[in-house]
């Protein structure tokens, strides 16, 4: 009786920060998964806002653009704001900019008032993404981060994966307006949870703001603006444009570290990159994105044309990925608190280019079973390594750093992916050209795409193991910088 009081007085007095960091991690997890539905959600809806709108598809693929470009430039800046007016306020106006822009979304009478609504909606899930890892070291002890940043990675992927299934649901029933207007009850739900939940901004974070760095802002969004349309316009045939565009980037990139070593208050401290393990995570965080995109672009065209798989079958054989990554992310969580993240990441990264390997053997006699089980190894080293480097990052940075460190994670990890779609793409199909010469001519599309599947996923092992190098080499610069025990 004594031990059930005792219990039950534990439960009502100690509690009350628990609960609060848990109605916090909620919060977050909500602004997570509104973020990434937000990018999936749109593309299923592509075709009927042709056909609505009478439109092409180079014009009703900037619905999808507007908003990635708006995330990817500016999401460093959201960082570098939160740091220094503090982070709860930034994030709460990023989640209340984001439900706005999804009724604007909704009720958008014409194509180009729609992708100026995805703009503002996509600087909404700037600031969303940016201020979600950065708050974890907020609301959890240090014991807890890995379990916090495998929940947040783990509705990443649920919203990844809800996002086509639920925007063909809502298509049909009650048009192409409700996969925008989906997003609001829950942005407002979000919303009330965050501004009841979130702790204040510590004052680290408003100390010694200084002014902002405008110019530098400008130069680095226009630098990343150009290098994501050099590698999305054209669907992947690089042209004049194309070029010009990269050109572009590498100035811009040039006049923006000129200006950030004479600003007296920069965007981005270029000292901090000389931190190898946190430039050894942003690598990383690339390298694995760009073999992770490789998935989505080529897997399709294999799962068809190599093993003959109508189009209901591709779509319930690629969900396999997103699933296996959702529930590999709450189980890389504990691994990371109980084991470290530096080891946990070297597995996950082994993981990574085992799968990647077994896909590049693009086994076709072995039907689907020749995707399922090596996408499985890939999407557990996913998981393995992007938890586990969130959680590494995020600790070893202090309260002031938190938001543009957050902030430079999740450009890494988009600018990957937008490498990935554009150079896995056009490995994949200079393969498969070439198999196709190889063979005489022959329309042997199989073989084709069995071959393109090969040299991709060989392209993609190679990276992985880039990769695990880096992570092997911050975790020793990791081991000697820690101080002996005598």
């Amino acid at each position: 009786m004594a031990i059930a009081e005792k219990n039950r007085d534990e439960r009502v007095s100690a509690p009350p920060q628990i609960q609060s960091a848990r109605r916090a991690l909620a919060s977050l997890s909500l602004a997570t998964l509104l973020s990434s539905l937000g990018t999936s959600i749109a593309s299923v809806g592509l075709p009927s806002l042709m056909q609505n709108f009478g439109a092409s598809f180079q014009s009703v693929q900037w619905v999808v653009l507007a908003y990635l470009l708006a995330i990817t430039t500016l999401i460093v800046s959201a960082g570098r704001l939160a740091d220094m007016f503090g982070r709860r306020p930034l994030l709460l106006g990023g989640i209340a900019l984001f439900t706005l822009a999804s009724v604007l979304c909704g009720l958008a009478p014409t194509l180009w008032l729609l992708i100026a609504a995805r703009a503002v909606q996509g600087l909404g899930a700037a600031l969303m993404m940016a201020l979600t890892l950065a708050f974890v070291a907020e609301t959890v002890s240090k014991a807890k981060t890995g379990s916090a940043m495998g929940l947040l990675g783990a509705m990443s992927a649920i919203g990844t994966t809800l996002g086509p299934s639920l925007g063909g649901f809502l298509i049909a029933g009650f048009g192409w307006r409700a996969i925008f207007l989906v997003s609001a009850p829950l942005g407002v739900l979000t919303f009330a949870l965050a501004w009841r939940a979130l702790p204040a901004s510590s004052k680290a974070t408003q100390t010694d703001r200084g002014k902002f760095d405008a110019v530098g802002t400008a130069l680095l969004a226009l630098t990343l603006a150009a290098y994501a349309l050099a590698m999305t316009l054209g669907r992947g045939n690089f042209g004049t444009l194309n070029i010009g565009l990269l050109i572009a980037a590498g100035i811009g990139a040039v006049l923006f570290a000129a200006a950030q070593a004479t600003v007296e208050n920069p965007l981005i401290q270029l000292a901090s990159f000389r931190d190898l393990q946190l430039s050894a995570s942003l690598a990383m965080s690339l390298i694995v994105a760009t073999v992770m995109m490789a998935t989505l672009v080529v897997a399709p065209f294999y799962l068809s044309r190599g093993l003959g798989l109508d189009a209901a079958m591709v779509g319930v054989v690629l969900s396999t990925g997103p699933l296996v990554s959702t529930l590999s992310a709450l189980l890389a969580g504990r691994l990371t608190d109980r084991f470290g993240a530096h080891g946990v990441m070297v597995a996950g990264l082994l993981a990574l280019a085992a799968g990647a390997f077994l896909l590049s053997l693009a086994m076709t006699k072995l039907g689907i079973a020749s995707y399922i089980i090596p996408i499985t190894i890939t999407c557990i080293g996913y998981a393995l390594f992007q938890t586990s480097n969130n959680a590494a990052v995020m600790t070893g940075v202090g309260a002031s750093e938190r938001g543009v460190v957050s902030g430079l994670l999740n450009l890494s990890r988009n600018l990957g992916l937008i490498t990935g779609a554009s150079l896995m793409g056009a490995v994949f199909a200079v393969a498969s050209a070439w198999e196709q010469q190889g063979i005489g001519g022959a329309i042997l599309i199989s073989e084709a795409a069995a071959r393109g599947m090969q040299v991709t996923f060989q392209a993609a092992t190679a990276l992985a193991l880039v990769a695990l190098f880096l992570a092997l080499l911050s975790a020793n610069a990791a081991g000697r910088a820690q101080p002996k025990v005598s």
